[in-house]
């Protein structure tokens, strides 16, 4: 009898121990699938899922930047979250020892990190859009079409000729799959709170708008790459603006004619008919010539006042400028750099 007994407790007792093997395996097996750490980038990395969301790609940027140990777990895990059924667009950050649970639930929920978006040095509307497109997951063309919408852009306040006003040069933050729509509007309120009631009433006082200001600013920037000259620039163009004369800035002529890279111009230049051409049509051109830099704007908020109404570069080529308050006192300077144009056979 005692056999029997003793017989009988060790088979409960196997079973006891095969089915705490059992679970110990189980939950082995599913901390490995969903909460030990599956990716070890040397520091944080990020995934990117564009509009296609496509799941192989994904898988493929695990591999290849994430130093992801185990991707069939991966997938196994994404196949029983259904995943792929619910992929998110948007830029999602990997961070050392994360694990397939973790990363997973930020991917389903949509949890994205910020990009850093700047810009600067941009001329032209293909610029602009280039350059964002290059940092977005936006399309360029989506972006041009609603710079060049005159509708949408009088319903931000601008026209298609102003609206590169907008745009203030600086480093934001901005989910990577933000719509062009959702950009345009972020970029208005950043405007707003560029345009604080100091620089309004600064603007003011010059009898200037905040758009005039930037089309001026841009005219600044053209003429000089020496920064300390702005605001003499700006002054001086201020000085030619309230006393009626033409600006006759050649940075104009180079925007009318389409081509930066001028180094001399020339009479055909000056006769083009084109509302940007200050040497044919009196005050500032219907827009800027680029987005200027805020150094550039605050420049000609805080022109420096002088009697200056001429400037030419120098002689020397150091992208610096004589200036001058007479007619005979330019003209001397004018003759001097284009001297030194013949001999250097530029033409």
């Amino acid at each position: 009898m005692n056999k029997k007994k003793r017989g009988k407790r060790n088979i409960l007792i196997g079973g006891v121990v095969f089915l705490v093997f059992l679970l110990a395996g189980a939950g082995f097996g599913g901390y490995r699938l969903a909460w030990a750490p599956n990716f070890m980038p040397k520091e944080t990395v990020y995934l990117y899922i564009g509009k296609e969301k496509n799941f192989d790609d994904l898988c493929r940027q695990l591999i290849d930047s994430a130093d992801c140990s185990r991707i069939g777990s991966f997938k196994q895990l994404a196949g029983i979250l259904k995943y792929q059924e619910s992929i998110r667009t948007g830029r999602y950050a990997v961070s050392p020892g994360m694990s397939n649970l973790e990363l997973l639930n930020d991917l389903r929920r949509g949890h994205q990190v910020a990009t850093r978006l700047t810009f600067n040095n941009i001329r032209f509307k293909d610029d602009l859009a280039e350059r964002m497109d290059d940092q977005l997951m936006l399309d360029k063309e989506e972006l041009l079409s609603l710079l060049n919408d005159s509708a949408y852009c009088d319903s931000l306040g601008f026209t298609p000729e102003t609206v590169m006003a907008m745009f203030i040069p600086n480093t934001y933050e901005v989910y990577w799959n933000i719509p062009a729509d959702k950009l345009m509007q972020r970029m208005k309120r950043e405007y707003k709170s560029f345009w604080t009631d100091v620089r309004l009433e600064k603007a003011k006082a010059i009898n200037l708008t905040p758009v005039e200001v930037s089309v001026l600013a841009s005219i600044v920037e053209e003429e000089t790459a020496a920064t300390d000259e702005y605001p003499i620039v700006a002054g001086l163009y201020l000085n030619r603006l309230h006393r009626g004369i033409p600006l006759q800035a050649d940075p104009t002529v180079k925007f009318a004619v389409g081509d930066f890279t001028l180094q001399r111009i020339l009479f055909e230049h000056l006769e083009i008919d084109s509302p940007y051409n200050t040497y044919k049509y009196p005050g500032l051109p219907p827009g800027p010539l680029r987005i200027p830099t805020i150094k550039g704007m605050d420049s000609v908020l805080n022109y420096m006042k002088h009697n200056y109404l001429y400037m030419c570069a120098k002689e020397d080529f150091s992208g610096r400028h004589n200036f001058a308050a007479t007619l005979t006192e330019h003209n001397r300077n004018a003759n001097r750099y284009r001297a030194e144009l013949n001999r250097r056979k530029i033409r």
